[in-house]
């Protein structure tokens, strides 16, 4: 290999993701160790910022007035839903469309012929 390009090889090089100078002769465990070092501490900061943002978003006032329910109150709203639910379906439902049993029919084409002409 030339001199000029192992010079260059074993300069230092500017990071993009760390802002920081880095030795191109680290080893890529150590590297990968940097990497994830740097994004969970990102993914940290994000989560905070995002926290912060709904924070300022909810409304104090109004989460203080807002309707909780007992357990039972709760059990007895979801009984009414699902006697709704039951009552839909049942007007859904097609009523007098039982089928009716009756003795199959059988066609004879050369009588039909015959008594046609």
């Amino acid at each position: 290999m030339a001199p000029s390009l192992a010079s260059q090889r074993n300069s230092k090089r500017y990071s993009t993701i760390s802002n920081q100078t880095t030795s191109s002769t680290m080893t890529g465990d150590s590297r990968m160790a940097e990497i994830k070092e740097l994004s969970a501490g990102l993914a940290r900061l994000e989560i905070k910022e995002l926290s912060a943002g709904l924070a300022r978003l909810e409304n104090k006032r109004l989460s203080q007035q807002r309707f909780v329910p007992t357990p039972e109150k709760s059990e007895s709203l979801s009984k009414l839903a699902l006697g709704a639910k039951v009552e839909r379906a049942l007007g859904r439902r097609m009523s007098s469309q039982d089928a009716v049993m009756r003795k199959p029919v059988v066609l004879d084409e050369k009588n039909m012929i015959k008594s046609a002409s």
